[in-house]
Formats: C-alpha cells, structure tokens, sequence
C-alpha cells in the first residue's frame, strides 16, 4: 500500500509560526518541532534524574516531535485566537482531533496503532510537552530580541509567566540552567 503520511509530515517545513509577529529570522513547524523534542527530551530526563518522575524519554521525545503535525492541514493558528474563549479552544481541540485522526489514517494499517499513542497522550506527558512548548517560544522570543526586535517582549513576558504558572519544576531547572546560554553567541558558547 502507498501512504502519504511523510510526505505530507515533509510539509511541517512550509508552515511558519508566529504570523502576526514581525520576524528578523522565520520559524518553520519543522525547525519548531524538531526544539520541542529536544527540550521535552531534556525534561524527562530531568524528571526522572532529579524528581522521581518515570518518564520513558524517547518516548516523550518522539511525541513532542509530532505534538503540531496536526497544523499540516490546519496551519498555525495564532495563540490569542486559538485561546480567546472556551468555545474557541475546544472547537479547535476538536479540528486538531480531526486532523491527527486524518494524518494516521494515511498510514497502512498495520503501522497506525503504532503511531496513535503518539498522539493519545497521558496528562503527565501532555504537560511536559506543553512545557517544552512555552520553552521552545520563550527560546525564539530570546533570539528574536538579541537580533534587535522587540515585537517580542511583551510574548517574552506572556511567554515566561505561563511557564511558571505551569509549576513544572523540570522547566523551572531547564530554564535555570539552560536559558541563558541562548543569549550568547557562538563564540561565547565554547
């Protein structure tokens, strides 16, 4: 059977974020995602090294790899639309249900159960990943301000406040031990 599956994930590089935004340097979905998994990676890990979590981090990985996918057919939706009220959060919950339905019914069948609890999340994982999310953004809002834009402060402040409202302590060490090393450059990373 022929599946389109990846060529249509190949899309994920055509999708841009942040549309309502100015930006000096595009984000795509691709390069968005890609963040996403190392940073859910790295909170796994820091669950479980440092707070007892038992989290399987390829696992959580490979989920945050596929956490926007649903966008592929749906675009990315700007976060004050997508959050403005209840009834629009969950008709867009249930458009992005929709899509990642459709995304796995492009896979033979045989292959589908194994990519459906990529979707079908515990709260715990959802959680992470959200986490790794917000991270990803505060990441992007970083660089966009080194590189002199400031559309980005008032995301950066939304941004860093809805990462604490999380209370999420790996984010907390994440971002503890990690953030500042994006405001360096490349010569000051060695």
């Amino acid at each position: 059977m022929k599946s389109h599956f990846y060529a249509m994930l190949s899309r994920m590089k055509d999708i841009y974020r942040w549309g309502l935004m100015r930006n000096i340097k595009e984000e795509s979905l691709s390069v968005h995602s890609l963040e996403v998994g190392f940073i859910a990676h790295a909170l796994a890990v820091i669950e479980n090294k440092r707070l007892c979590g038992n989290f399987d981090p390829n696992y959580v990985c490979a989920a945050a790899l596929f956490h926007d996918t649903s966008e592929i057919i749906t675009g990315d939706m700007p976060t004050p639309i997508k959050y403005y009220n209840e009834d629009i959060k969950s008709a867009y919950k249930q458009i992005e249900a929709a899509a990642e339905g459709h995304l796995i019914s492009l896979l033979p069948p045989d292959l589908q159960d194994d990519f459906i609890p990529l979707y079908n999340l515990d709260e715990k994982t959802k959680k992470l990943i959200k986490a790794a999310d917000k991270i990803s953004a505060l990441i992007k809002c970083i660089e966009e301000e080194n590189m002199g834009n400031h559309e980005f402060s008032s995301a950066k402040r939304q941004t860093e406040k809805a990462i604490k409202d999380m209370h999420l302590k790996s984010a907390d060490i994440f971002i503890d031990e990690f953030l500042d090393s994006f405001s360096l450059n490349l010569d000051e990373l060695k």
